[in-house]
Order: C-alpha cells, then sequence, then structure tokens
C-alpha cells in the first residue's frame, strides 16, 4: 500500500509540474509581427451565420490581411460579407465533397485559389473569439525564422449548464499540457505558417481524402521533423453552448479523428490518462484518507496555476466563464479523469464520425464513405 501511495503521489505531483511548466513557459514579451502579404483563410457552412463578433475582432487585429471565405457556394452571410468588403474579402465556392471531409475540401479549394504574393497562410475556425494580438502573434516566430508553423489552442468558454462545463474541463487538461516544437499538434482553429512551407508540404494533395486537417498536417510535419511552435499565450476563447449531448459528442469526436489517423499516439494518449482515472478509483475505494487528500491537494494546485494562466490571456468577463471548468478539476477531478477517458475508449469503438451535418467512415485518416447526417452509410 506504501508503495502504491507513493507512486500516486509521485503521478500526481507531475500533472502539477505539467501545469507549472506551462505556465513557466509563457511568454512575458509578446511580441508580433505585419509582414506584407498575409492571407486568413476560414472555411464557413451554409448556415453560417455571419460571425458578427468574429467579423469585429478581425476587424480589430493589428495586421492587414486579406480575408478568403471558404464556401461549399451557398452561404448568403459570406456572400453579404464580400459585398460589404470588396477587395478585403473574397469567396472561394468549392462545391459539396464526395469523399472528403466538407471542410477539407473548402481549405483544398481555397489553397488552389492562392495568389502569387500570398505569402503568410493564417486558418483559422468559425466559433473563435480571436483576441487582437492573435494574428501578430502566429506571425512572429514565422518572421524571425523560429518556426515552420505556429500554433494557439481552443480555451473553452462553457454556458452555466454542468455538462458543458465538464466537457470543458476536460479540454483544459490538454489546453495546459506543456507543449514542445518536437511534441505539438497544430489546432486548425488559429494556424499558420509561411507560403514556403505550404508549397513545400503540397497541402492540397496532402490534404486530398482527408477527414482532419490540423491532425494530417500535424502528423506530415512531424514526419518531416518541421518546427512546429505552440505559441503558449494564444489560449483562444471558443463558446461552448448547447445541448450537454452535444458536448459529450465533441469530446468523443475529437478523439475519434486520433484514433482514426495516428492509433499510436492514441493509445499513448489513453494511456497516459487511463493511469491517472485509475488511479483515482485507487484512491477513492482502497487508498484512504491520505490518498484522496493527495489527489485533491494536486487537483487545487493544477486549478489554481491554470487560473493564473487564463487570467494573464483572456479578459475577466472570459476567464469568469472558465471559472466553471476549473471548479470540475477542482471539486471533482475524479470525474474529470473518468470522462476524459470515457472519451477516448468510446472513441476507439467506431471509425464513423459527424461532422458538419456529414456522416464520415474513415480508415487510416481517409474518407471511405460520406453520406448526409442520419442516412445510414454504405458498407460495414
Amino acid at each position: 500500500m506504501t508503495i502504491i501511495l507513493a507512486l500516486w503521489a509521485l503521478a500526481q505531483g507531475a500533472t502539477v509540474l505539467g501545469v507549472f511548466l506551462f505556465l513557466r513557459h509563457m511568454p512575458s514579451d509578446r511580441q508580433e509581427e505585419a509582414p506584407a502579404g498575409v492571407t486568413m483563410i476560414l472555411p464557413v457552412r451554409d448556415d453560417w451565420d455571419g460571425g458578427a463578433d468574429l467579423v469585429t475582432r478581425l476587424g480589430a487585429q493589428a495586421v492587414p490581411f486579406r480575408l478568403v471565405l471558404a464556401t461549399s457556394g451557398n452561404c448568403p452571410a459570406a456572400e453579404a460579407l464580400a459585398l460589404r468588403e470588396p477587395g478585403r474579402v473574397e469567396i472561394v465556392r468549392a462545391g459539396v465533397a464526395l469523399d472528403e471531409g466538407q471542410k477539407v475540401h473548402k481549405l483544398r479549394a481555397a489553397i488552389r485559389a492562392l495568389r502569387p504574393d500570398d505569402r503568410y497562410l493564417v486558418f483559422i475556425d468559425a466559433d473563435i473569439l480571436p483576441p487582437e494580438r492573435m494574428v501578430g502573434r502566429l506571425l512572429f516566430p514565422l518572421v524571425r525564422g523560429k518556426a515552420d508553423i505556429a500554433t494557439g489552442y481552443r480555451l473553452q468558454l462553457p454556458d452555466a449548464d454542468a455538462v458543458l462545463a465538464l466537457v470543458g474541463a476536460v479540454e483544459m487538461q490538454l489546453a495546459t499540457w506543456p507543449r514542445f516544437a518536437s511534441a505539438t499538434l497544430p489546432w486548425a482553429g488559429a494556424m499558420a505558417m509561411s507560403r514556403d512551407t505550404a508549397d513545400m508540404l503540397d497541402l492540397d494533395a496532402l490534404l486530398a481524402g482527408r477527414l482532419s486537417d490540423d491532425l494530417t498536417i500535424g502528423l506530415e510535419g512531424w514526419r518531416r521533423k518541421l518546427r512546429l511552435r505552440p505559441v503558449r499565450d494564444l489560449m483562444i476563447p471558443s463558446p461552448l453552448y448547447g445541448p450537454g449531448f452535444d458536448a459529450l459528442r465533441f469530446g468523443v469526436r475529437q478523439y475519434r479523428h486520433l484514433a482514426t489517423n495516428s492509433p499510436g499516439l492514441w493509445r499513448l494518449a489513453t494511456a497516459m490518462v487511463g493511469v491517472h482515472a485509475l488511479g483515482w478509483a485507487w484512491a477513492l475505494l482502497w487508498g484512504g484518507w491520505v490518498a484522496v487528500l493527495v489527489g485533491y491537494g494536486a487537483a487545487w494546485a493544477r486549478a489554481a496555476l491554470r487560473w493564473r494562466i487564463v487570467t494573464g490571456v483572456v479578459d475577466p468577463a472570459e476567464a469568469r466563464k472558465v471559472v466553471r471548468s476549473l471548479l470540475w478539476d477542482a471539486l471533482a477531478p475524479f470525474g474529470v479523469s473518468w470522462t476524459h477517458l470515457a472519451f477516448q475508449l468510446v472513441a476507439a469503438c467506431s471509425n464513423r464520425i459527424r461532422w458538419g451535418g456529414w456522416d464520415y467512415r474513415v480508415r487510416k485518416g481517409r474518407v471511405v464513405n460520406m453520406v448526409p447526417a442520419g442516412q445510414k452509410p454504405a458498407g460495414n
């Protein structure tokens, strides 16, 4: 029992150290760059509402850029925005995909439509609330020659719903884990690369037939030993709302992307979370009050460190929403661990992913079948 307790304390201490190292390596001098030739690519669904808050925040960026809205071809809000801002906002109409993710299909169309003077590419998602420094911070390591691909990460802002806050707590574990240039996967919600890197990767060909854009780019970047640099202070707010069941499906879907693209990486991630989750089961059932105290002490320390991280990168109103997730990690850390492990295990039970109104069947990262959501896919 003493040995198990010591291992439990060591594992908990490692999680606290991980979050501390993230905080320790947060840049204090948040320099930006504003080079010429920046193009931002934003894929949107046909039912996109125009993203008034997003558009306002993009307009406040210190770096000028050309915005390319990648649509299927029937998005009234995108057409209206392009009419309001001719020259600055352009539309690429990709049509409907046949054998690849609809988002990937739009991205590939936008990449093929690039101009010769597009020197830097910034990729974003429509559900983010970018801070004013986002574009400049993403470009800084590229312009200074410190990275080949730069990326931020999502910071989910859950509505006042317990399930949404629980999913946000799981995501917070990922958002505040130490990242290094040799072990970082980019997040397409806020990612940038030079045109030279995009051409070297041949993004159009690389993404063909794929469902996940960022995982595909990240794994290829690892294979080519590119420098994938996390910009740690770019934790990009992303509202999390709607039915709790949808949020749970989101968590499963994220890990199903990983399981269908890189089973080895999924196994490693699941093993790490599994040790922590099983440790909590032991602590609560057999470890006694000392083991529980160790677990809660570490949980409160992580929550305090994460609060310092969050308050350093977002405004107070956004930070207050993040508290809903931090409370889960402080009051029921075992629940967060078990939920995280459940996402990973359920993700491996199928290769079917529902995303953006489509049901996809994926094998080795490639789409082998796609039908409108709710329609039964062909084959097994």
